[in-house]
């Protein structure tokens, strides 16, 4: 048994093919994500050429692509669809998980 926090992991990241992680593996990523609506810098809209994105809003309210998803919705985006993200509420907590796991797999768009 290994116990780890999820504060020493990158952006809460804590499972795939990139270090530190909790489990290592190319199969998939999985993060736990919390984004503050007054530090939140706007991530830039992008796509993966690969992987197929998952993610479960726990709590909160963010506007992916124009449209508003609250707790409890499941996004999910295929390679090489372009997604932008902004919180709405204070405070947003995401699960995601990625599939497969591939560094250098993350493409902006402008």
């Amino acid at each position: 048994m290994k116990i780890l926090n999820i504060a020493d992991m990158k952006l809460g990241w804590f499972i795939g093919n990139f270090e530190p992680c909790a489990y290592r593996t190319d199969q998939f990523e999985v993060g736990i994500k919390e984004y503050f609506l007054n530090n939140f810098v706007q991530e830039k809209p992008h796509f993966h050429k690969v992987a197929t994105e998952i993610t479960c809003i726990y709590s909160g309210e963010v506007l992916i692509n124009g449209e508003v998803y609250k707790s409890g919705s499941i996004i999910v985006v295929e390679p090489n669809e372009v997604i932008d993200f902004k919180p709405l509420t204070n405070k947003v907590v995401t699960l995601v998980v990625k599939t497969p796991s591939k560094i250098s797999d993350k493409f902006f768009t402008c």
